[in-house]
């Protein structure tokens, strides 16, 4: 017989005082397309985890709070940003050119990944035509 995975998942984070992480309705929305594009135990609603014969709702697409351990421990770190602002609130910063919210690798960041390096190429295409033009001809 088959051991099930779900039960050797360690237990869903909680906060200091005991009531778990909550979603705003954006994060909600999009935990519920990330759940759907990606959960391996949703089929068309239901959650395969808890058939026992009988079909049953996936209960998180249903709740505001981070409920299921596949869900956090499966699924939710394939989303890196969605997973930074449901736990970690406070280490996010918004990009100084798309406003989107990002991890920052370091306490210097401004920038999100795909801006950084756009931003980048631009500050350094800028720097050579000022070298260029100071030298004289």
């Amino acid at each position: 017989m088959k051991e099930n995975l779900y039960k050797r998942l360690p237990p869903i984070e909680r906060k200091s005082d005991g009531s778990p992480y909550r979603m705003t309705p954006a994060q909600r929305k999009q935990a519920n397309a990330f759940i759907r594009r990606e959960c391996c135990n949703y089929e068309d609603g239901n959650c395969m985890l808890l058939d026992d014969g009988d079909t049953h709702t996936c209960p998180q697409t249903i709740s505001f709070s981070v409920c299921c351990k596949w869900f956090r421990w499966s699924v939710l770190p394939q989303a890196g940003t969605l997973e930074a602002e449901i736990y970690r609130d406070r280490d996010l910063k918004q990009c100084m050119v798309c406003g989107w919210a990002f991890v920052p690798k370091s306490n210097r960041a401004k920038y999100c990944p795909d801006c950084a390096a756009r931003v980048h190429r631009r500050q350094k295409t800028q720097s050579e035509r000022k070298r260029r033009s100071a030298v004289d001809s």
